[in-house]
């Protein structure tokens, strides 16, 4: 017993490549892991249990696949490639998102493995090509640098740091952020590569040196990317405070006259009630309804109502352009918006071309309504967008309107519609449902979960 105690433990702490290899395989899933929570929290992605548990493991058996086929460092960047790719088709991410985010979870995975090995082996004085193929100490620097990431990812959470409400941020900013983010990428490759083969030749304090520096490149990024956002949602909500006083403006303006106009109102009503005119005291007070709905309509046109900046903006702006052309927008708010199963960037382009095509199609009208509603079907399991619009075209063809260039007026592109479809296409949940009667010409906009 005490032999094979002993042979155990000489497999473990002499050279051994072919045991390290395969010590160093059930670590891909603890990597796949601790790398799927990093990468989540910082995204700010609301995967479900099912996404999580297929990402890891295909991230696991793919690394396997990768570190058993191909030699040191390039299964790294083969590695790097599979990743992107599995952020892309299982956490549904956009290529420029998986591009420019693909370098803060490597980059703190690289680091931390470059400064921990160098670190461990300086410390046991073991030249770090040999040390990384001795299996014990192999085990015990994988496990001293998953707790670290395990640390961050639990101070990222527990801080709530995270890079969310990038989508505000414009294709310029964008494609500076994914220019950032693959050039960090190739300082992180060379690093790696330097680690790897140089570490044992260069002098330590060289090693350390470019350490720093790529620990200070990360620090630039990120403070210059959350200044970057912040600035961006600061100018998101200015703007959206810019729009909420016009309503208010809008708003207390209707109250004002109201009040001024309360007594003759009064005296009006009491007029058709000395003469017993019913009749006419309906048609008075259904006029004073529309006056009132349209008060209730600003109260309802609220950031607190519709709760989220990018959808107020965009309904904020159609709402005061309708009512520059004497529309009369009735809205129903009856769904939390930073809810919705899709992405915002998509729906607002939605929102956006059904609010113009409704604008355009009632203002040709003698009864310019439209009539907005979002709300939630749960016994079908989806969120709704319902516009319905007076029309006066009556002929109008229900599925021509979404092929690519028609349109009913001059000079129009006739694309919005086509590019609803287009994203229709992309999403295997959404649905847009168009109906018409002799009143209404209705989108409904269907959102499945």
């Amino acid at each position: 017993m005490i032999e094979m105690f002993q042979t155990i433990w000489n497999s473990l702490t002499t050279v051994n490549p072919e045991l390290t290899n395969l010590i160093g395989i059930p670590s891909m899933f603890l990597e796949a892991f601790v790398y799927m929570l990093l990468f989540t929290t910082i995204l700010n992605i609301n995967a479900t249990r099912k996404q999580k548990t297929i990402y890891v493991l295909l991230m696991s058996f793919l690394s396997i696949l990768t570190r058993l086929l191909i030699p040191n460092p390039f299964n790294a960047f083969v590695n790097v490639l599979i990743i992107f790719i599995l952020n892309i088709c299982i956490f549904k991410i956009s290529i420029i998102k998986g591009l420019a985010f693909l370098l803060i979870p490597f980059i703190i995975v690289a680091l931390l493995e470059s400064i921990i090995a160098k670190i461990y082996y300086s410390i046991l004085n073991i030249d770090y090509l040999v040390g990384g193929t001795i299996p014990i100490h192999r085990l015990l620097g994988t496990l001293i640098m998953y707790s670290v990431m395990f640390l961050i990812y639990l101070l990222l959470k527990y801080f709530k740091i995270n890079f969310g409400k990038l989508q505000v941020l414009d294709k310029k900013k964008r494609y500076l952020l994914l220019l950032d983010a693959i050039l960090g990428i190739i300082l992180i490759g060379l690093q790696i590569y330097v680690t790897y083969f140089y570490s044992s030749v260069l002098p330590f304090y060289i090693v350390i040196f470019s350490l720093v520096g790529l620990f200070t490149y990360v620090l630039i990024s990120l403070y210059t990317i959350i200044t970057v956002s912040k600035l961006e949602v600061t100018s998101t909500n200015l703007e959206e405070a810019q729009l909420y006083n016009k309503t208010l403006e809008i708003l207390q303006d209707n109250t004002r006259a109201f009040r001024h106009d309360f007594s003759n109102i009064i005296q009006g009503m009491a007029g058709y009630i000395d003469n017993n005119d019913i009749e006419g005291l309906r048609k008075y007070y259904s006029q004073l309804l529309e006056d009132i709905q349209e008060t209730n309509n600003l109260t309802t046109l609220s950031p607190k109502v519709v709760n989220n900046p990018a959808i107020y903006n965009v309904l904020a702006a159609k709402y005061h352009k309708a009512d520059s052309l004497g529309i009369k927008i009735h809205l129903e708010a009856f769904l939390d918006l930073n809810e919705l199963h899709m992405k915002i960037y998509e729906f607002t382009r939605v929102l956006g071309i059904l609010m113009d095509n409704a604008i355009e199609a009632t203002s040709e009208c003698e009864n310019k309504v439209i009539n907005v509603t979002f709300r939630k079907d749960n016994r079908k399991h989806m969120q709704l967008l319902i516009i319905e619009n007076t029309y006066k075209d009556k002929n109008i063809d229900t599925e021509k309107i979404f092929e690519k260039g028609y349109s009913t007026k001059k000079g129009n592109t006739g694309l919005g519609l086509w590019e609803i479809r287009q994203i229709l296409k992309k999403n295997n949940n959404l649905n847009l449902y168009t109906t018409k009667n002799s009143e209404y010409f209705s989108q409904q906009f269907e959102i499945y979960y």
